[in-house]
């Protein structure tokens, strides 16, 4: 060890190879992690910041750190989990499809089958957060937005882009909510098929 590292750890900005931001990071995650296994698995009421605190082998110092409350707790969580499915949603749709079919099929069958594999995370994006009605609207908006972006790579949209816009709120809620009825039933649709059902839908709506 030379003199600089010995310095760093002697202040503590060094700990078992770590520097303080990487325990830190390493921490918040843990945090998360804990945060996304009980949200997946409980109702948000019965859910305590202490709970959390210890699936993470964290004090609630640690906690406080990085989130206000329960409350913030829940919606970075779930925006970092919505991410997380949209990324994984938009990698698996063809950069140049014919037709929307072609565009939308795969990217439903990959974010049926991600939830499926992931229930835990699927019920934090469609459950438990969601229940905060003005967090929920926003992220429609914003799911809606991102289909939009997606939608490009075939079409540029109608002239009615108002129109069009709410089309595309009316599909994502309505996706949504078959979602939901889906992961409420035990997901026991095979994924495929679900995504079919969900493809059928979203090309009546957007050819009509």
């Amino acid at each position: 060890m030379d003199d600089h590292t010995a310095v760093a750890t002697k202040r503590g900005e060094k700990y078992g190879g770590l520097s303080r931001t990487e325990r830190a990071s390493e921490r918040r995650a843990r945090i998360v992690a804990s945060a996304v296994h009980l949200f997946g698995t409980r109702e948000y009421e019965s859910i305590t910041v202490a709970e959390v605190c210890t699936g993470a082998k964290v004090s609630k110092r640690y906690f406080y750190e990085h989130f206000h409350d329960r409350e913030d707790l829940i919606v970075q969580v779930h925006r970092e989990t919505n991410e997380w499915l949209l990324t994984g949603v938009v990698r698996s749709a063809p950069e140049h499809p014919a037709s929307i079919e072609e565009l939308l099929r795969p990217a439903l069958r990959t974010l049926v089958r991600m939830l499926r594999d992931q229930p835990e995370r699927a019920r934090v994006i469609y459950i438990n957060a969601p229940r905060m009605e003005t967090r929920r609207r926003g992220v429609l908006r914003h799911d809606a937005e991102f289909l939009a972006h997606v939608l490009r790579r075939v079409s540029t949209g109608p002239e009615d882009q108002v129109r069009y816009g709410r089309t595309l709120l009316a599909l994502v809620a309505g996706i949504s909510e078959v979602i939901i009825d889906w992961i409420t039933n035990g997901m026991d649709d095979p994924p495929d098929l679900l995504a079919d059902h969900l493809t059928g839908i979203a090309l009546a709506l957007l050819n009509n």
